[in-house]
């Protein structure tokens, strides 16, 4: 971004709009939703719900001294720096449920306020490490006796579907989500299930009646529209819906697919001790020297590597990997350690493009990409051999991620790859460790390589600075 560029996801909102400038971040409260802003502040429900770690900070300033004096802009607010933005599609099952708790959890805390949300946009939270945190205070608004959940079919459609969707089918959210940014519709998650599943009360009352509700008002949208504005939902029912349906998602798992191909890595990887200690010492040296705020796991399985990162040095560590389990085994470690240490799903050979209004509205992973270092172990020949990327490539795109980092180099004859060309032609005529150092070479220096196994698999440690 530039010295001063709005946040191209935040232009929707008339209430107020998110600014980057000179690194630190700030909102902006328009004249459309000062009122608002200012009423729910002074219910102290915005301070609450910041001591209770669910609201991010954020810190009143004069518009004229940070440079944002508009003239719609009433009031401004400086919020701490996320060390990566991800998105819902980028989740494991584990965090999205917990970003839903969050969001209910926040919004029962705000009703004891005499305040509510606006919206349940998924997209309004945020990982801090393993925890999630809601970022948008504008949706905060004072509640009104009576008033309907605004955000209802938000929330099953971004939160509550998904989950379902993995929970009832053992079908991952992230690849649908991504193709519909707003989530799953009720309509088609009750085309998919079953009529048995059907019969739960909660599925009924929340995915088959919401569709037949929505098919309804698409028929006759005028007289639903009519029917709305009569309909009334008093503090205690809507509490008692938020209640119900965190009891419920608390209690969602994900239906079990049986092992998947890394889930066991660690167990089951080709390292011998001696070996792996010699891989862990060589990443913790790099690490150790290289003091990296921000550190990208590439293929990060079960998060071993990157606690190793942190407890070497590194500031920050966001892991990437494809494999649902391996991502929810590393979920699992940040949460139990308290890891500054970020686990997303990542697909390689098609990373997150950008999406939404002008392509524009939710970042591509390039254009987030913030890493001062990157490792890369056991990584590329999932791409060079399992989907047929040019070697040069595969290294062309690992080196431009950072400035600096550590990869590894997987000799053809290693039994992994054996095993990955056991029922398939091998193509792959220039996947040779002569290509990979000649490629190497081109982009970066070289500042010190180990072979680190029996089978020949080597350490780089590039600097491109």
């Amino acid at each position: 971004m530039n010295s001063n560029a709005r946040d191209l996801g935040s232009f929707r909102d008339p209430c107020g709009h998110v600014y980057e400038k000179d690194g630190k971040i700030f909102r902006t409260v328009h004249d459309a939703g000062f009122e608002n802003y200012v009423t729910v502040r002074d219910t102290g429900v915005i301070e609450a719900l910041q001591k209770k770690h669910f609201l991010i900070a954020g810190d009143e300033c004069d518009p004229v001294s940070v440079g944002l004096s508009m003239p719609q802009v009433r009031h401004v607010l400086e919020h701490p720096r996320i060390p990566f933005v991800s998105y819902p599609y980028e989740w494991s099952f584990s965090q999205l449920k917990q970003a839903a708790l969050l969001h209910l959890d926040l919004h029962l805390s705000a009703l004891e306020h005499n305040a509510t949300l606006s919206d349940a946009s998924a997209y309004n939270v945020q990982f801090k490490g393993a925890k999630p945190v809601f970022i948008d205070t504008l949706s905060l608004i004072p509640y009104e006796e009576g008033t309907l959940w605004a955000g209802h079919r938000q929330f099953c459609e971004q939160f509550l579907n998904p989950l379902l969707l993995r929970a009832h089918f053992g079908i991952p959210h992230n690849t649908w989500y991504r193709g519909a940014m707003e989530g799953i519709s009720a309509c088609d998650l009750s085309a998919l299930l079953p009529w048995y599943k059907k019969i739960s009360w909660n599925v009924f009352a929340y995915v088959v009646l919401a569709a037949r509700l929505q098919d309804k008002a698409i028929a006759s949208h005028s007289e639903s529209v009519e029917t709305a504005k009569k309909q009334s939902l008093s503090k205690a029912q809507l509490t008692g819906i938020l209640k119900q349906l965190r009891r419920w998602i608390a209690g969602l798992l994900p239906k079990s697919q049986g092992a998947t191909v890394w889930g066991n890595y660690v167990e089951t990887h080709t390292y011998a001790s001696e070996e792996e200690r010699e891989k862990r010492e060589f990443v913790a040296r790099f690490v150790q020297q290289t003091q990296p705020s921000m550190l990208w796991d590439l293929g990060c399985n079960a998060g071993e590597y990157s606690q190793l990162s942190l407890e070497s040095g590194a500031d920050y560590v966001v892991g990437f990997d494809f494999d649902q389990r391996a991502i929810e085994r590393a979920y699992a470690r940040a949460q139990e350690k308290d890891l500054a240490f970020l686990p997303l799903f990542l697909d390689a050979s098609n990373p997150s493009g950008g999406q939404g209004w002008l392509g524009q509205e939710r970042k591509s992973l390039t254009a987030r990409s913030n890493a001062n270092a990157v490792i890369a172990l056991a990584f590329e020949h999932h791409l060079a051999i399992g989907r047929n990327i040019p070697l040069m490539q595969v290294v062309d795109w690992l080196i431009e991620q950072a400035p600096t980092g550590v990869i590894e180099f997987i000799e053809k004859t290693d039994p992994t790859i054996q095993q990955m060309l056991a029922l398939r032609e091998d193509v792959f005529a220039d996947y040779s460790l002569e290509t990979f150092t000649q490629a190497l070479v081109s982009r970066a220096r070289i500042v010190e390589t180990k072979v680190v196994s029996k089978h020949g698999r080597r350490l780089f440690w590039y600097d491109r600075s």
